[in-house]
C-alpha cells in the first residue's frame, strides 16, 4: 500500500513546463494558465485604476500626493531619455501601464495557491497535475507579445513623429542611392559610402527583431529561472528555505517590469527622433 502511495506521489508531481497548459476552451479558442493569469492582472489593473480614479481630490491626501511624487519622479526619468516633456507625457501612460502589468504578472506567480492549487489529469496513462494559474510572464508567449506591441507601436509613432520616408529610410536606405547620380560629381566617394549606408539599413531591421527576442527572452528567463528555483527551494523544505528566495523574486520581478519598460520608451525615443538630431 506504501509503495503505490509513494507510486501516486512522484506521478502527481508538476515541474514547470516551458510552456503553458491548456485548462480549457471557449469555442475554438484555447485557454491556458498562464493566459488565465494575465486577464486576472488585467482585472486588477481596471480595477485598481477606477477606484483610485474615484479617490482624487483636487485637495490631495497624504497617499494622493506620496502618488504624485511618484509620478513626477517618473516624469523626470523619463526625460533623460526622451529629453523632452512633450514626448514624456505623451509616452507615460503606455510605459507605466507596461511596468504595471508586468510587475503584477511577475508578482502573482509568488501568490500562495498560484502554481499548487489546480486539477489532476490522466495522461499516457500518468496522473498529471496543472495549475489554475501560473505566472504569465514565465510563458514566453506572453513576453513575446508585450515585445511585438512594443516595439510595433515604437514604428508606428515613428511613421507619426518622423514621416513613413525619413522612417521607410531607416532600413531600407533608398535616398542614399539616389543620391549618388546628384553628388558623384562632387564627391566622387560616394559611390563606395552610400551602398555601405544602404547595407547598415538593412542591419536595422536585423537590429529591430533582436529587439523582439532580447525583450522576450530577458523578461521569460529570468521569471522562469524564480520560479523554478522556488519549486527547488520548496522542495528541500517548505517553509523556511524559499522565504528569502521569495523577497530576492519580488526584487527580480520589480527590476525586470522597470528594464523593460525603459527599454521600449528607449526604443520609442530612437525612432521618434531624425537621425540628424
Amino acid at each position: 500500500m506504501s509503495e503505490n502511495i509513494i507510486e501516486n506521489q512522484v506521478e502527481l508531481i508538476h515541474e514547470s513546463p516551458l510552456y503553458a497548459e491548456h485548462l480549457f476552451n471557449i469555442g475554438n479558442f484555447s485557454v491556458t494558465n498562464s493566459l488565465l493569469s494575465s486577464f486576472l492582472a488585467l482585472v486588477l489593473v481596471v480595477f485598481f485604476g477606477l477606484v483610485l480614479r474615484r479617490r482624487i481630490k483636487e485637495v490631495p491626501g497624504k497617499l494622493q500626493s506620496a502618488v504624485e511624487m511618484l509620478i513626477e519622479a517618473l516624469l523626470d526619468l523619463f526625460d533623460t531619455v526622451t529629453h523632452s516633456r512633450k514626448k514624456t507625457l505623451l509616452f507615460a501612460p503606455l510605459i507605466i501601464s507596461f511596468f504595471v502589468f508586468i510587475l503584477l504578472n511577475n508578482w502573482l506567480g509568488l501568490l500562495p495557491g498560484v502554481g499548487s492549487v489546480g486539477k489532476v489529469i490522466v495522461e499516457d496513462g500518468h496522473h498529471v497535475f496543472i495549475p489554475f494559474l501560473r505566472g504569465a510572464t514565465a510563458d514566453l508567449n506572453t513576453t513575446l507579445s508585450l515585445a511585438i506591441i512594443g516595439v510595433f507601436i515604437s514604428h508606428i509613432l515613428g511613421v507619426v513623429f518622423v514621416g513613413w520616408w525619413h522612417h521607410f529610410n531607416k532600413f531600407i536606405n533608398l535616398k542614399a542611392l539616389m543620391e549618388i547620380p546628384k553628388k558623384i560629381w562632387r564627391d566622387p566617394a560616394i559611390v563606395l559610402i552610400n551602398p555601405i549606408k544602404l547595407f547598415v539599413g538593412l542591419i536595422e531591421i536585423i537590429g529591430e527583431l533582436a529587439k523582439v527576442a532580447s525583450l522576450s527572452f530577458r523578461l521569460f528567463g529570468n521569471i522562469f529561472a524564480g520560479e523554478v528555483l522556488l519549486v527547488a527551494m520548496s522542495a528541500i523544505m517548505a517553509f523556511a528555505v524559499p522565504i528569502p528566495f521569495m523577497f530576492l523574486e519580488l526584487m527580480v520581478g520589480a527590476i525586470q517590469a522597470f528594464i523593460f519598460s525603459i527599454l521600449i520608451l528607449t526604443y520609442l525615443s530612437i525612432n521618434t527622433t531624425l537621425e540628424n538630431h
